[in-house]
């Protein structure tokens, strides 16, 4: 005997949710990307451009993030019999590494600026910028009040970098306006990408956390196994594994040791709703054994082996 169950239904709501704020969300950035980029060009700014080009990589990020949402709610299959919920995850992965990408080109373009300053209408640059930067805070606000599933996050992450290199661009044109001191324009442009850095890189690691099936950053396996053991009835856990089968959704599994099988139908229950209520655990799977020398005096026994 042994639990198993799924909350497919929930996620699939949720994902119809989130998908159409990332439709909506997509086509405002690519509409203003793309005029940003000619304001960019026409007046030789490099912060403009490079807002510009977060923007293109924001529209594509949304794009797959959106695409990536629709997948997800497919149902579960024969051959895929967990769904496509991580098709979220891999499109959070795709998405911090495009990112990383476009910090790169970023830095390289703003480092060859200041060898080679070039002439930057300052004006021009402001008028832009603060519009760029009302179209990336209603960008994030859409975005904001979607389902924040890792997926969202990442496409949510593109929008941030975006909307500080709105207002970096914003302030370049001010200084440049006022001073004519043009090298502020790519000193501002790394000072966001090094901004973005950080969090691209931690979304990074935990999506590459989720796809390799770690225990979510959020629970500790002792301490989950602990309290399984100290259940009225159970002499030991073993075998017990937890990870997330996407963004929010945990899943765990165990062999659980009894003295007498009879106590496994109302222990099944009372461990899922704890399971559920402390560690808020949704997708169980346990597999009740008879304890073969329960003449041993111990309570909690957890030794953890490799799949």
């Amino acid at each position: 005997m042994h639990s198993h169950d799924h909350d497919h239904d929930a996620h699939a709501h949720h994902g119809h949710h989130h998908g159409g704020s990332l439709q909506w969300a997509l086509l405002l950035t690519f509409g203003f990307a793309v005029v940003e980029a000619l304001g960019g060009w026409w007046s030789g700014s490099l912060a403009l451009m490079s807002d510009a080009g977060h923007m293109l990589s924001d529209a594509v990020a949304l794009a797959l993030a959106a695409f990536a949402a629709w997948v997800a709610k497919r149902p579960p299959s024969l051959r895929h019999s967990y769904g496509f919920a991580r098709a979220e995850v891999i499109a959070a992965l795709l998405n911090s590494i495009l990112m990383l990408l476009v910090i790169i080109g970023i830095v390289v373009e703003a480092v060859h600026r200041l060898r080679a300053p070039q002439p930057v209408a300052g004006g021009a640059v402001m008028a832009i910028a603060l519009i760029g930067l009302l179209v990336n805070v209603l960008v994030a606000f859409v975005l904001s009040r979607g389902e924040q599933s890792i997926n969202t996050r990442a496409a949510l992450l593109h929008v941030m970098g975006d909307l500080l290199g709105s207002l970096a661009a914003l302030a370049a044109g001010a200084v440049i306006y006022f001073t004519g001191w043009t090298p502020i324009d790519p000193i501002l442009s790394m000072v966001v990408a090094a901004l973005i850095l950080v969090s691209s890189l931690n979304l990074l690691r935990e999506a590459l956390h989720v796809l390799m099936e770690g225990v979510p950053f959020h629970l500790q396996l002792e301490q989950v196994g602990n309290a399984m053991a100290q259940m009225e009835g159970v002499r030991g856990v073993h075998d017990l594994h937890i990870w997330n089968l996407s963004s929010g959704q945990v899943a765990l599994s165990a062999h659980v040791e009894l003295d007498i099988l009879d106590r496994w139908p109302p222990l099944l229950s009372a461990m899922r709703e704890m399971l559920h209520e402390r560690f808020d655990i949704e997708h169980v799977t346990l597999q009740p054994e008879l304890n073969r020398h329960i003449e041993q005096p111990y309570r909690v026994a957890i030794p953890i082996h490799p799949r």
